[in-house]
């Protein structure tokens, strides 16, 4: 008996993990510039064009720290390639920055002319990564049939299904 009260409680806990599992995220490390770092004659806007930064993710730079520099700044300081007395610098060569808040980030090299070469990024983290976008039906679809031949289950109506099972089994 003990067993199979261990087995009801391995699935409903089965069935909680699957109704919650859309709402899990990880984090992602992005190495800016992928495998060519943070340098010259690399569009760094294209790279932030083909990655999504969440809140809970990191940025990576990976540099010559001889020749290099990463330097957050504001709007307008990034559009004017300013490096104002103010601002953080990271000189390490390996710099881990943490994204802890949704909104827009600005980062630019401060050595030479660098950031006039287009040695800048400017990323916009999101509070949440936005859902999955449903693929669409081909245009030749049939015609959807009634409501009542099909049995369609989210993950909630799945984990339900599958605790009410589980109760079931432990009942008898």
């Amino acid at each position: 008996m003990a067993s199979k009260q261990m087995l009801v409680i391995a699935i409903a806990m089965a069935s909680i993990a699957v109704a919650f599992l859309p709402g899990l995220s990880v984090a992602t490390e992005h190495v800016v510039g992928d495998d060519k770092g943070w340098g010259l004659y690399f569009n760094y806007t294209a790279w932030a064009e083909t990655n999504q930064f969440v809140v809970g993710d990191t940025i990576v730079f990976e540099y010559g720290t001889a020749n290099h520099n990463v330097v957050e700044v504001g709007g307008p300081d990034f559009l004017a390639c300013n490096q104002p007395d103010n601002a953080v610098v990271w000189t390490s060569g390996e710099d881990r920055l943490a994204l802890d808040k949704a909104g827009p980030r600005w980062f630019l090299c401060g050595m030479d002319q660098h950031c006039e070469k287009g040695m800048r990024l400017k990323i916009t983290v999101l509070e949440t990564a936005p859902p999955a976008p449903q693929p669409k039906p081909p245009l030749d679809a049939p015609p959807p049939s009634s409501p009542a031949g099909k049995l369609e289950l989210g993950f909630g109506d799945a984990a339900a299904v599958v605790t009410a099972l589980a109760v079931a089994v432990l009942v008898l």
